[in-house]
Formats: C-alpha cells, sequence, structure tokens
C-alpha cells in the first residue's frame, strides 16, 4: 500500500498562490489515480480536482476551474495542486487521495489511501 503525505499549506492573503505536494512513499505513485479534496469543520470532504495515473487527463470542481492545477511528477513519486487567485472561501484542510482504479471520482468514500490533510487558511 501507499503512505501519503501532504506539505505546502499555510496562511495566504485572497488572490494569492500556493503549491500544495503529496508525497507518496511505500509503493509507486504511478500505480495510482490521484486527487486532492477538502473539508471545514462540521462539513463533508469535498472533491477538489483528480489526475489520472499518466497526468494526462484532470478534472476540477467548478469552483476552482481556472485557479487550480492538479499535476503529478511520477519520477518523483509527488501529486502538487497549484492554487492561484485563493479566495477566503478556499479556506479548508486539504488532503490527497490516492485510486487503484477508475480516474476522476468525485465521491470520497472511493478513494483508498488518504493523507493526514494540510490546512490552508485565505485571509480576506
Amino acid at each position: 500500500q501507499v503512505q501519503l503525505v501532504e506539505s505546502g499549506g499555510g496562511l495566504v492573503q485572497a488572490g494569492g498562490s500556493l503549491r500544495l505536494s503529496c508525497a507518496a512513499s511505500g509503493r509507486t505513485l504511478s500505480t495510482y489515480h490521484m486527487g486532492w479534496f477538502r473539508q471545514t469543520p462540521g462539513k463533508e470532504r469535498t472533491f477538489v480536482a483528480a489526475i489520472n495515473w499518466t497526468g494526462d487527463n484532470t478534472r476540477y470542481t467548478d469552483s476552482v476551474k481556472g485557479r487550480f492545477t492538479i499535476s503529478r511528477d511520477n519520477a518523483k513519486n509527488t501529486l502538487y495542486l497549484q492554487m492561484n487567485s485563493l479566495k477566503p472561501e478556499d479556506t479548508a484542510v486539504y488532503y490527497c487521495a490516492a485510486k487503484l482504479s477508475g480516474y476522476g471520482s468525485r465521491w470520497y468514500a472511493e478513494y483508498d489511501y488518504w493523507g493526514q490533510g494540510t490546512q490552508l487558511t485565505v485571509s480576506s
């Protein structure tokens, strides 16, 4: 199985940019389709973006289209989420997730492995 560790979260002003990383260990990242989700207190974990195992297909939730970019470097065993034009409503804990089959699911329960999350806070 794979272990996932997110990093790169922090405090940023509205309109700013940040890049999250998700480092994989234990098994090569290229085995998995990957996704980013986010969660705020008291709410369900929601889909942000997904990328297939080769990196040539991506999918985004409507609220981040044109602002966020998901990418992966399988040679480095790392997944990324570049976030631009950040808004206060992007504030959440961000999680990366790995899925053995079926690229692009928006349903968190279909993902097999999760990181511990990294906090992003966007101030207005």
